[in-house]
């Protein structure tokens, strides 16, 4: 679980010993920090022995996101926000629908179950009107765009193309595109993009408990309607296949696509600069703001010692169909043909090429409780 936090000490008090009590137990939660004043890994240390710490390399949601990304050692990851508006107890219900199929959990509050205690009619209005555009553009079905609580697979990551958390901070002092609050809008998209498997969770929205939030009703529409047009823009970039026996931008050959410069949002008042190139040299990280390399073989430190890490479903294999006994007194039986196995359901590899063969021609998404979008 990756819970992001700035200034969060107030909330954590209440969150982390929430998230304790959830049974069974979360694997690993890893509190990601920017650069807080409050004494908030402090207190995160204090209230839930056994977290891990990471500290964020740059500034923005987006790139402390990509870091507890880098971190994680488990094979799913939830998305979790401090300011105590999320429920713990809904964590069972986004690990149980990856477990049964999807390869993203996208939590909603306007399905049957879900619902907010914190959003007003022009903000729900507002989120309305971006879910049709973005339906419209990536052929989905989302019906709650703008809400940070989902899960996946971290196996699908080197599909997203996240902003690596070891580039240097943008020499302007902007940030690079996905490290900002745009995060979240342009997980969705590249989910859809990619044509992975999405179900929607039922989830209420709580109040936040302490501190000021900083949703901007107006400034946070606008950069969602910018993110969905880039992206939008992105997709169609990538299901150009290459030409055969060229290379240009994003490709290193034929039909071999890699990801191109990242697009650089540039601070108020200053024009847009290309992204640092992948050839130039990146200086040693700070110490204290290193992120800590996963170590396969130690176990990272658990809440709970009952906290398994919850494994992707693997199919089961057939039994072979029984043969045919030659009948008794008839002549001299034909060469027996080896009966087909039973065709099991074909399972489309999470790292479905990037060049649009293996993705369907829409990306539906059904509910945690089983009904299908219409």
């Amino acid at each position: 679980m990756i819970v992001p936090t700035r200034n969060e000490a107030r909330n954590l008090e209440v969150v982390l010993p929430a998230v304790a009590a959830v049974r069974p137990a979360v694997y690993e939660v890893i509190v990601v920090d920017g650069d807080s004043q409050d004494g908030t890994v402090e207190t995160a240390r204090r209230v839930l022995p056994g977290v891990r710490i990471v500290r964020q390399t740059r500034k923005g949601k987006g790139n402390a996101m990509a870091c507890g990304f880098a971190a994680a050692t488990g094979d799913a990851i939830v998305m979790f926000d401090a300011d105590g508006s999320a429920d713990p107890q809904e964590i069972p219900r986004f690990v149980a629908a990856l477990v049964e199929g999807a390869d993203f959990a996208k939590g909603s509050r306007f399905t049957k179950g879900g619902g907010s205690d914190d959003i007003t009619l022009l903000r729900k209005g507002g989120n309305a009107g971006l879910n049709l555009i973005a339906n419209t553009l990536f052929g989905t079905r989302y019906s709650d765009l703008c809400y940070g609580y989902n899960a996946f697979w971290v196996d699908i990551l080197p599909l997203l193309e996240l902003p690596a958390v070891d580039m240097p901070p943008h020499p302007d002092g902007g940030m690079y595109w996905g490290d900002g609050f745009e995060i979240e809008t342009v997980l969705n998209c590249r989910v859809a993009a990619a044509g992975l498997s999405i179900t929607e969770v039922p989830s209420v929205e709580k109040e936040r408990m302490f501190g000021e939030t900083n949703l901007r009703t107006f400034a946070d529409g606008t950069r969602v309607l910018r993110t969905l047009a880039a992206e939008r823009r992105r997709a169609g970039r990538d299901d150009r296949p290459a030409g055969p026996g060229t290379a240009g931008p994003g490709t290193a050959g034929p039909g071999t696509a890699v990801p191109g410069p990242a697009a650089v949002v540039p601070p108020a008042g200053h024009p847009a600069v290309p992204a640092t190139p992948a050839t130039a040299p990146v200086p040693p990280a700070v110490p204290d703001r290193a992120v800590p390399a996963a170590q396969p073989q130690r176990p990272a430190p658990r809440p709970h010692a009952d906290a398994p890490s919850p494994q992707r479903p693997q199919q089961q294999p057939s039994r072979p169909a029984p043969q045919p006994q030659p009948q008794p007194g008839a002549g001299r039986p034909a060469p027996q043909q080896p009966a087909p196995s039973p065709v099991a359901r074909e399972q489309r590899p999470v790292g479905a090429e990037r060049d649009g063969s293996a993705r369907p021609e829409r990306t539906g998404v059904r509910y945690a409780w089983g009904e299908e979008a219409s």
